[in-house]
């Protein structure tokens, strides 16, 4: 069985012995546009895999991996150590902070805000008791609404008192924006605490996104330029210096009650420029226009396997298949590292700062035992991390992420093998973009 990372999944993740992260089951009640059209059968084409993990090497790393992860989640659940870590012949493993160092970030807007090259206290004072009101509102009926006045007056005072400093840390050339969103978050902020007063539960979370809309726009607009030089060696390349939105509508089939479905993904360049770079140049030329999903198992979507011999995007301009580094992000570093994992540089406990936390994650798949394989396959991670936080679990570190499902994520737990992504299109950000290819 192949790599996650090819067509197929990586054994660490797929294998039904020793499944770490389930699958998320289907979701139910959901309000959804029903359409009746009928759906053209698909190609039967088996996904064509990258590299081959059955190997003894593969599964014992699995195994040994999988072992593990459940041991730390053990000594997380009793209170105790599961297990001797220095008795294991391995890399050193993350100690048990790691995994009780707080609840995972699982929110992708609220990921991608904390990712910003940015660096204002103000801005995140007011950003975070807005976030808080998701929690408030899992109190039941108007009893929420007491913890939701707290959080909404916090955010009022911590703009009101931050206003100077978050001024200060706007770009000059985006600072009537800045300014203008900064006014529409007071004013919504009022409108907030007018809700509650009238104790409009429902009311709440609507207003609630969209002032953190305002609050990601106004620290959207303290990133003055692109943060780092991306090496040499790679500057040919397309690369993403910034973020951009794109639309991708996938026709589902052998659904009652979804036919087709458009999945926005936010792509962030800020922290995997080549990795985005590469994906939005590819959305550019069609390529995935009418691909079909080749793998979804409860874990992960995938799909990026060409027709052909070619297991990833041959670029016609060297009739040689494009292939990309591996990139991440850790936090605290200036720029990302590229060719090695975190494990591989014996970084352990450093964690990512885009993360496999949120459901719909979008990161790049490779062969296992080739750091510098990505070409044209992608996938999606159907999981939410709980016990698994960032760099506690088998991913983060090890695959790049370079964006996420910001709507209609939940959805993509309904696609399935051989339903057709009818089109991607960007809806902003392809300024961004540089060194595309024709």
């Amino acid at each position: 069985m192949a790599a996650l990372f090819s067509t197929h999944l990586h054994p660490h993740i797929a294998s039904p012995r020793l499944a770490l992260f389930p699958g998320r089951s289907t979701p139910t009640n959901r309000s959804i546009r029903v359409v009746c059209r009928s759906s053209p059968s698909s190609s039967s084409r088996s996904p064509r895999p990258l590299g081959s993990d059955d190997s003894p090497k593969g599964i014992s790393r699995f195994v040994r991996e999988g072992v593990i992860s459940l041991a730390l989640t053990a000594g997380l659940l009793v209170g105790m150590p599961a297990f001797d870590s220095a008795a294991w012949a391995g890399p050193a493993v993350p100690d048990l902070a790691v995994l009780i160092s707080g609840p995972p970030i699982k929110d992708p807007r609220t990921l991608l805000r904390n990712a910003l090259p940015i660096d204002n206290k103000a801005i995140r004072e007011v950003q975070k008791p807005l976030e808080d009101i998701t929690e408030s509102l899992k109190v039941a009926g108007v009893k929420a609404l007491d913890s939701v006045e707290r959080n909404a007056r916090q955010a009022s005072r911590a703009l009101s008192q931050g206003r100077s400093q978050i001024l200060s840390g706007l770009a000059e050339s985006k600072r009537a924006d800045g300014e203008a969103n900064l006014d529409k978050l007071a004013a919504g902020l009022g409108e907030l605490l007018a809700i509650v007063e009238q104790k409009d539960r429902d009311g709440v979370a609507p207003k609630q996104q969209e002032l953190l809309l305002y609050v990601g726009n106004v620290e959207e607009d303290m990133v003055d330029r692109f943060p780092f030089e991306v090496p040499e060696e790679y500057r040919s390349m397309p690369l993403l210096l910034g973020r951009a939105t794109v639309d991708m509508k996938v026709r589902v089939k052998d659904n009652p009650n979804l036919d087709e479905c458009v999945f926005r993904m936010v792509l962030d360049g800020y922290n995997a420029p080549v990795t985005a770079g590469n994906y939005l140049d590819l959305i550019q030329r069609h390529f995935y226009d009418g691909m079909e999903i080749q793998r979804a198992d409860g874990f992960v979507v995938q799909t990026g396997d060409p027709e052909g011999p070619a297991e990833g995007f041959i670029d016609p301009s060297t009739g040689k298949m494009r292939t990309i580094p591996l990139e991440l992000m850790a936090i605290g570093d200036k720029a990302p590292v590229y060719g090695d994992t975190l494990e591989e540089l014996g970084r352990y406990k450093d964690q990512t700062r885009l993360p496999f936390n949120a459901f719909g994650t979008l990161a790049m798949a490779r062969e296992e035992f080739d750091n510098n394989s990505g070409s044209s396959q992608v996938f999606w991670l159907l999981k939410e991390s709980e016990l698994t936080p960032s760099n506690a679990n088998i991913l983060d570190g090890r695959y790049a992420v370079f964006g996420y499902i910001t709507e209609n994520e939940d959805l993509m737990a309904d696609v399935k093998v051989g339903d057709v992504i009818e089109s991607i299109e960007v809806v902003s950000g392809l300024d961004n973009l540089v060194n595309p290819t024709a």
